[in-house]
């Protein structure tokens, strides 16, 4: 396990009750402590923006320590509600590369994926390789800052 990531929020809505059980049970499994902010049963309703922002609210209030997984049918529906909070840079990962360059290149905060794509070796193999990078200056580095310049001008404090 890497020391970078000890800490994960996890939120999903009741298209992927299934896959979050199955992530968190194999992050604890690795030592990472998993916060569980979603649904836990099919019959909850809650919509997947309400979760997103919940999530990404906690990665905020820790300063941005922590990361945060979140799981919809898709992922789309989840990364696009989680790019709407501030300091928040989430993905879709499918698969390796994207995962990696969702952090190499992005430094990402916030992995989303979709219980209707991926299965749940896939979903672990991929939760493996996103928790052990961690974001290093370099190329990347002006190129995230300029995300963030876009953020500072579009988004309220």
């Amino acid at each position: 396990m890497t020391d970078a990531v000890r800490e994960i929020v996890i939120g999903n809505d009741n298209a992927a009750v299934e896959l979050k059980i199955t992530i968190a049970a194999y992050l604890r499994s690795l030592g990472v402590h998993v916060e569980d902010m979603g649904c836990s049963s099919p019959e909850d309703n809650t919509y997947y923006p309400l979760i997103a922002e919940r999530v990404c609210q906690e990665i905020i209030d820790s300063g941005y320590e922590k990361r945060g997984i979140l799981i919809c049918g898709t992922g789309v529906g989840m990364a696009i509600a989680a790019n709407k909070c501030r300091g928040i840079r989430a993905a879709v990962c499918h698969d390796i590369f994207s995962t990696e360059r969702s952090i190499l290149s992005n430094n990402g905060n916030v992995m989303c994926m979709g219980a209707r794509v991926i299965g749940p070796e896939l979903a672990k193999k991929l939760v493996r390789t996103w928790i052990g990078l961690e974001f290093q200056d370099g190329s990347s580095t002006p190129k995230v800052e300029a995300i963030r310049t876009l953020e500072r001008k579009h988004m309220k404090e």
